[in-house]
């Protein structure tokens, strides 16, 4: 391969970036990657039918594959005609419906299986020691894999990811490191640098950023400071060691691009980087390797296998052969030299580095961890001790290393059942076969400053000996490529008006990594708990420890996670969040996890949804309903009645098990918010009494009157639905007069008319009860309970209308006191039903919109910042329980301290709170205007307060006038580093006053929020740090309408369809609703 065709490739693939606003210019000797987004086009003036998708267009266009100069976008864009939308819609329409199996492989390893519930056997559930990182080389997963930038097959038999060497360590680099629970001092944190940078929702192009320091890694320096510290300082992050001084790393870019019409060919290019200032060497080793899924049961399966072979043309390759998947190949092909910044080949530019092709067993090596006998010859970490002379073990005795290497006691019952001859000279196999591969790659003297070397492999069911590509690096390139294009053609047909660049980015990274975030998750309770056949018997009070009541539990799923490092699990709560930035790029991929959180092999009999694996018992705030409307729209009937029917359990489940008395008040426990009480939420109050929680109350309220839209939606098609809506209307009035609620012979509230806001309160018996004047979330969930009826919908369901007015006529002790009148028509003749009136809500906003309070430069803050000099407390047996304003890190280990609700912004709850005040704009309209912010005298309606707040989130992730990012924390290698500036951290919550990231690290799950207040607003977010210009805005703020008729013409869904077409994009309406 030429140093020209070198040089074309390093430009196609690191592109200067260059930014209208100024703000970076990327030097062209060491061009930094930049994801290339073009300008979108214009959308059509009237919708377009779905693309017909069928095997002869995709099988005609297979036969120009080849002696065609066009592009596939081309091809496929002359055959479809009119009916063209874009390659990857019309692949995700292939995917629905199955005619192509685009979505098989994709990015399904988790980033740690080490240390997770699953793999915890152990007798008192302490999972982070049971499992430790530097047990993860060396045993064997039980329920799932993990890797660097890796992918897998949808079940997850067969396994890809890369591992590194830097010549320095004493272990390879082959999965993410970080603390556990027990070394942060803010609990578990990943200890590396990596980004998400791009994939498309069915996986045919992804790209995958790595920063694999040249000195030695600094695993036992990350533990001890992080054990060190208490939780009053910030945590110890990798770029506060000198490993990256100098800039001596590497940028190790994956890729992974499908044929274009052929979702089982995948091409992966691993381009590395030296940006030291030195020339270095770099071991590049792809692995390939079967999920351990023989090591389990009794009667050992048909043993898959992996071996080595090459083509007539001397090209390497690794036969796969699985019972269940057929033969598979994986070729590895010779790469050229390593090249200079220069364009110059270090030695011979003819010379080629071919792999060598390395094998042995995924099974776990007992010799190493337990001084016991192994089940083979080759064990799980044998490409260790082949590559790495001081990681080989001395004979006759087991290892003892430091924190990247040590084993730990060995524990009881674990005892290998055979015993293999240990030869010190054979580490990996002989014979070449196995079931985990690699290929190694040794790159010498790449020299420093943007030199690189290239790895490029494909995964592909074809006889290699009949593969052109494998020849022609140039078509290989050419793929990779077009699958970009393809991407970036796709991502431009989600945007409208005039975006910055900036914004554009951090949309696309935000969106990608919610792409990369998905997992395959096996976790079968039956088996879990009673232990397997083929191995020895749990301690005896395992099953006692946690989730001992879901024993009907069996999954097996590809799931959408918050972070594939820190939470390498599902939660409920946080999904029904992933699902509404989801629905914009793949709405049947978000509409699949809805629907499984809520089959029978999830959902328990009675209802209850599991929480996530730490206790699928625990008790999140029921908001998956909420999303299901909005993904749905008004077509998918069927699911949205099952998912309906389903939710009915669940809200009997509410009703039965966290209303105790029966009287409409909830006792939720933390319901998602950790730490925001005074007291653990989740315990019996050390007070006594039983706690009457208004955001409890609240989110029963809020299931109430979305359960209400739902059924009115479906009784469209179906009269029995009529009586049921009737039935949540007066549920919901029920709860809302629970807000006030009786205490004895009298009535105690949980609104405070001195405070204008609402409280928990404590009941200690009749006619004793007390509030908890705590300024936080609490206080304002109330306002989510929002619903506005159009009045072609009350008139269309005459009976559910007459039972209204019924109820309204004959309670208006009820249906008056807690809640917005609902006898008065607002905007449009539009009814409300709430459970703040006007005046409650204005008197809320004066608090929530005040930058004292709850108003940060960056969103509305957990906790009010009046807690800051005023903390509220009180003293109970003895010892003193207080709240008070800790904008950053937790400062208590309550729910493992690892998150903090008394400060920080958190985009889920800010998230509700903005589709809430657009709701109440649809029935206020431009009567009701506010002072945002408080005192400023600046005032505006509901839904400029909506879009004002999201433009604060926004401004957390996008740069300011110089350069910054809030996120970043003023990390000035993070601001202003070429090599760093362009990616984005999403982290899980961000500082009540400056906007850092803080927390999981990686959390793309609900903070991937950011993309679709983005595309909702992001149009007109002004930059950060910069003064607000009031304007009036376009009436496109969203209806909760069923057949409603518009002000703005004809029978619309929503207002926004009033808009001029030109100004859509191409999804049309993202409303929450319409989504």
């Amino acid at each position: 391969m030429s140093s020209d065709s070198i040089k074309t490739l390093q430009q196609k693939l690191f592109r200067g970036a260059e930014y209208t606003n100024g703000i970076q210019q990327t030097d062209s000797r060491d061009p930094g990657l930049t994801i290339q987004i073009p300008k979108p086009e214009l959308a059509p003036s009237a919708p377009k039918p779905p693309p017909k998708t069928s095997k002869a267009v995709s099988g005609d266009l297979k036969t120009q594959e080849y002696g065609s100069s066009k592009s596939y976008k081309q091809r496929l864009s002359e055959a479809l005609g009119v009916d063209y939308d874009g390659v990857e819609k019309y692949r995700l329409l292939q995917d629905e419906n199955r005619e192509r199996h685009w979505k098989r492989w994709g990015p399904y390893l988790s980033d740690r299986q080490w240390a997770t519930v699953r793999e915890d056997y152990s007798d008192n559930g302490d999972a982070w020691s049971h499992f430790p990182h530097e047990h993860s080389r060396s045993r064997a997963y039980r329920w799932g894999e993990d890797g660097i930038g890796g992918i897998s097959d949808s079940h997850q038999r067969l396994c890809f990811s890369l591992a590194l060497w830097n010549e320095q360590d004493s272990i390879l680099k082959e999965r993410l490191f970080g603390v556990t629970g027990h070394q942060g001092n803010h609990g578990e944190d990943v200890k590396e640098i990596y980004y998400y940078l791009d994939s498309t929702p069915t996986h045919s192009y992804m790209k995958f950023l790595y920063k694999y320091p040249q000195r030695r890694y600094p695993y036992e320096e990350l533990v001890d400071e992080n054990v060190h510290r208490d939780r009053n300082v910030e945590e110890y992050e990798i770029l506060d060691t000198n490993v990256f001084d100098d800039n001596r790393y590497w940028d190790v870019f994956m890729e992974y691009a499908k044929d274009e019409d052929d979702p089982d060919n995948v091409y992966i290019r691993i381009t590395s980087y030296n940006r030291g200032p030195d020339p270095a060497t770099l071991h590049v080793i792809p692995q390939l390797w079967f999920r351990n899924t023989w090591s389990w049961p009794a009667q050992k399966p048909p043993m898959p296998s992996l071996s080595a072979a090459a083509t007539d043309g001397n090209i390497s390759y690794i036969k796969v052969k699985h019972p269940e998947m057929g033969g598979n190949f994986l070729c590895c092909l010779p790469s050229p030299p390593p090249m200079g910044p220069d364009g110059k080949f270090v030695g011979d530019e003819d010379a080629v580095i071919n792999p060598d092709l390395l094998f042995t067993e995924n099974n776990t090596n007992f010799r190493r961890l337990y001084g016991g006998m192994n089940q083979s010859v080759c064990v799980k970490d044998a490409f260790h001790d082949h590559i790495i002379p001081s990681h080989r073990p001395q004979r006759g005795r087991s290892d003892s290393q430091g924190t990247d290497g040590s084993s730990t006691p060995r524990p009881a019952g674990s005892i290998p059942t055979c015993e293999a001859p240990f030869q010190e000279s054979s580490f990996v196999s002989p014979e070449k076969c196995g079931t985990k591969s690699a290929a190694h790659y040794i790159f010498r003297d790449v020299p420093g400053r943007g030199g690189c070397a290239v790895v490029r492999l494909k995964l592909t069911p074809l006889s290699p000996n009949r593969d052109r590509s494998l020849e022609d690096e140039g078509a290989f390139d050419d793929v990779v490529e077009e699958r970009r294009e393809e991407a970036n053609e796709f991502y431009s047909s989600l945007l409208f008006g005039p975006i910055t660049d900036d914004l554009k980015q951090v949309m696309r990274q935000a969106l990608g990594g919610m792409l990369w975030t998905k997992q395959f998750y096996y976790f079968v309770q039956k088996e879990w708990i009673e232990g397997d056949l083929a191995q020895p018997p749990p301690p005896p009070g395992r099953q006692h420890i946690r989730n001992k009541h879901w024993r009907h539990m069996h999954v097996e799923d590809i799931l959408s996670m918050p972070d594939k490092w820190e939470y390498p699990f599902f939660a409920a709560w946080d999904t029904a969040f992933h699902c509404i930035p989801l629905a914009v790029v793949d709405p049947v991929f978000a509409k699949k996890q809805l629907d499984l959180l809520t089959r029978e092999w999830y959902m328990k009999p009675d209802g209850q949804i599991p929480a996530y694996e730490w206790n699928f018992s625990d008790v999140n705030p029921p908001v998956i309903f909420k999303i299901e409307r909005k993904l749905t729209g008004r077509e998918d009937l069927p699911f949205l009645e099952r998912v309906f029917q389903k939710l009915l359990l669940n809200f009997t489940w509410w009703v039965n098990r966290k209303d105790s008395e029966g009287n409409n008040v909830f006792e939720g426990g933390f319901l998602g918010l950790d730490n925001i009480g005074i007291f653990n939420r989740s315990e019996p109050l050390p007070t006594g009494g039983n706690l009457r929680q208004a955001d409890g109350t609240a989110w029963m309220a809020f299931y109430c009157l979305n359960m209400l839209n739902i059924a009115l939606e479906l009784a469209k098609h179906n009269a029995v639905y009529e009586d049921i809506a009737s039935k949540f209307f007066e549920h919901f009035i029920f709860i809302a007069d629970a807000m006030t609620y009786k205490s004895g012979e009298d009535e105690s509230s949980l609104w405070n008319e001195k405070d204008g806001m609402y409280y928990d309160a404590i009941e200690f018996g009749p006619g004793n009860s007390v509030q908890l004047p705590v300024r936080s979330l609490v206080s304002l969930i109330p306002l989510y309970a929002t619903l506005v009826l159009e009045p072609a919908v009350i008139n269309r369901f005459p009976g559910f209308k007459k039972r209204m007015e019924w109820f309204i006529d004959n309670r208006p002790e009820m249906s008056g006191r807690n809640m917005a009148n609902m006898r008065a028509g607002g905007r449009g003749e539009r009814r409300l039903l709430a459970l703040a009136s006007k005046e409650r809500l204005v008197r809320i906003l004066e608090k929530m919109l005040d930058e004292d309070e709850f108003f940060s430069e960056y969103g509305i803050r957990s906790l009010s910042k009046l807690h800051k000099e005023k903390p509220w407390g009180m003293q109970v047996n003895g010892d003193w329980h207080e709240v008070g304003y800790w904008p950053g890190e937790s400062h208590s280990g309550m729910f493992g301290g690892n998150s903090n609700w008394r400060g920080p912004i958190w985009l889920a709850v800010n998230f509700l709170l903005i589709e809430s005040l657009q709701r109440f704009y649809q029935y206020y309209g431009d009567e009701l205007q506010v002072e945002c912010p408080t005192g400023s005298g600046d005032y505006m309606n509901l839904v400029e307060v909506a879009e004002e707040i999201q433009h604060r989130i926004i401004h957390i992730f996008g740069r300011d006038m110089e350069g910054k990012r809030a996120t970043n924390g003023g990390n000035v290698r993070l601001d202003q580093d070429p090599q760093f500036r362009d990616y984005v951290s999403f982290h899980e919550f961000f500082h009540g006053d400056t906007g850092r990231g803080l927390g999981a690290s990686h959390q793309t799950g609900w903070t991937g929020l950011v993309a679709y207040h983005i595309l909702q607003s992001g149009v007109s977010c002004r930059l950060p740090k910069t003064p607000r210009t009031p304007r009036s805005l376009v009436n496109h703020y969203f209806d909760e309408t069923i057949d409603a008729q518009s002000e703005h013409g004809g029978d619309t869904q929503s207002l926004y369809s009033a808009i001029s077409a030109l100004e859509l994009n191409t999804l049309g309406d993202i409303s929450p609703d319409a989504l």
